[in-house]
């Protein structure tokens, strides 16, 4: 048992960094083997996104210190209109850090943008945890 917490754990952790993986899929399957607690796959899977998350806000913080080296991967005038993204909509945009393709470089811009931390955490885990009791429901209707 404790492999499979583990495992979802360390899917949701890397899923919500720029990593292309799917803690969806580990979550249904844990909740289809029906040995697991719903409560416990819920809280570790929204414990290991939101963690995955801040490391993303941590880069966001120091990604600025790099980005006129050659090989940093965004231009500056990418890096100023995600700001200008951010400023337009602020910290609310953080609702939509569950999205997949989008989320992720959210949770970075909000790095970038020096977001308060407590403002991120509370956000950001209000938006993972909602995500996971959604596909936990689908589980359990279908």
């Amino acid at each position: 048992m404790f492999a499979g917490y583990a495992g979802l754990f360390l899917s949701a952790f890397g899923a919500a960094t720029l990593l292309p993986l799917q803690s969806e899929a580990v979550l249904v399957a844990l909740l289809l083997n029906g040995s697991y607690s719903l409560w416990l796959l819920l809280g570790i899977a929204t414990l290991g996104n939101v963690l995955g998350s801040l490391v993303n806000w941590l880069l966001g913080r120091s990604v600025e210190l790099f980005k006129d080296r050659r090989w940093f991967p965004v231009s500056a005038a990418q890096l100023e209109k995600s700001r200008g993204h951010y400023r337009r909509w602020g910290h609310w945009s953080l609702l939509l850090s569950w999205l997949p393709i989008i989320g992720d470089p959210l949770t970075l811009v909000a790095g970038v943008m020096r977001e308060p931390l407590w403002r991120f955490i509370l956000i950001v885990s209000l938006a993972k945890a909602a995500r996971y009791a959604v596909v936990a429901m689908a589980v359990h209707w279908v």
